[in-house]
């Protein structure tokens, strides 16, 4: 009997050590991934804790990841990296005209009053802590890295990896030594990374770099880069103030009211950088993401002269087709009698001058 005692429990002790094993590594590793959060004086958006979105908005909980997964239906995607992008080389200053490239996902040059302006540059072939897995690009950057001019200003909107790509901010702090402009709770995280020149903003902060005046701005989303980390930082956009032009750049964010304050917080953009994809599911996605339709309302509501389509046709994020955000956001256009060239889609590499 002892014998078939010992038969009958050393598989079960082996399958507990086993699953001790990955829960304590699996649990390591989201400790270790996690940056240090945010320790500052309390706000209407920070409790002391964690921050927080008007209205109480919030990303789901775990279970509610773990029921998109099992239910994900994913739209169409073509893996276009194969085809390379037209060689785009963009002038070392764009002086006084401004223009706009689209790089990829949420990644833009801005070319203002002689500056070159980076936005949550991202030039890695995963979005994820890890090179083997997670989100993989589904095109090419629209500007080769090597091809950038020099860059004087990088503006990231929150620490998610396909808006930090820490390899890419590594890469050009050793190449331009720019200035990054980060949302609370980044720059901490960005220092014990090795990155130097970093001011950190509070929504509605404005610093002045040299004749550019930037606020950064109220946005609807939530942080994050391991198990627990989750709103530690803040989230934002940026409104870029020139001699002439503004360019709102509204970072990954769902709608909310808080659109409506815009016009009198920082006047009328001339260009708004809007974002239109992974919304799908939107019982999921619709609190820190939006669609396509509420993009356009976004843009009536911060009376932008025009925008610009961005968070789409790169990486799979959401179970929105590579195509479909565009497509909607055409339809919907059509539908409520907006101009087309109002609201732009740009392929990688193209510009908007103004």
């Amino acid at each position: 009997m002892p014998g078939v005692a010992n038969l009958y429990f050393c598989p079960m002790w082996i399958a507990i050590a086993v699953l001790f094993i990955f829960v304590a590594t699996f649990f390591g590793i989201g400790w270790w991934l996690s940056s240090t959060p945010f320790a500052g004086p309390t706000s209407d958006h920070f409790d002391g804790y964690q921050f927080l979105n008007q209205g109480n908005a919030r990303a789901q909980n775990l279970s509610s990841v773990v029921k998109w997964i099992y239910q994900r239906q994913q739209g169409p995607w073509e893996d276009l990296t194969v085809h390379p992008v037209s060689v785009v080389k963009p002038p070392k200053k764009s002086n006084p005209i401004t223009a706009i490239y689209y790089i990829n996902h949420s990644s833009f040059l801005i070319q203002l009053d002689g500056k070159n302006i980076l936005t949550d540059p991202v030039f890695s072939k995963r979005v994820s802590p890890f090179s083997f897995a997670g989100p993989r690009r589904m095109q090419n950057p629209g500007i080769a890295f090597e091809n950038l001019p020099h860059i004087d200003l990088i503006l990231l909107s929150h620490n998610h990896y396909d808006h930090l790509d820490l390899l890419t901010v590594r890469r050009l702090q050793t190449k331009h030594d720019p200035l990054f402009l980060v949302p609370l709770g980044v720059k901490d995280f960005l220092l014990r990374k090795g990155i130097s020149k970093i001011l950190e903003l509070d929504w509605w902060n404005t610093e002045h770099f040299q004749d550019l005046s930037i606020t950064c701005t109220q946005a609807q989303h939530f942080s994050g880069r391991g198990l627990f980390d989750r709103d530690r930082s803040l989230w934002c956009g940026y409104s870029i103030q020139g001699r002439e032009h503004q360019v709102l750049f509204i970072g990954d964010t769902g709608f909310g009211k808080f659109f409506l304050d815009f016009p009198d917080r920082i006047g009328q953009p001339d260009v708004a950088i809007i974002p239109i994809g992974a919304y799908k599911p939107e019982w999921f996605m619709h609190p820190i993401h939006c669609s396509p339709a509420q993009a356009i309302d976004i843009h009536t509501l911060i009376k932008s002269k025009r925008s610009i389509a961005c968070h789409f046709g790169t990486f799979p994020l959401g179970d929105d087709g590579m195509k479909e955000p565009p497509s909607i956001l055409r339809r919907n256009l059509q539908e409520k009698g907006i101009p087309l060239d109002s609201f732009v889609i740009l392929e990688h590499g193209q510009h908007l001058q103004i």
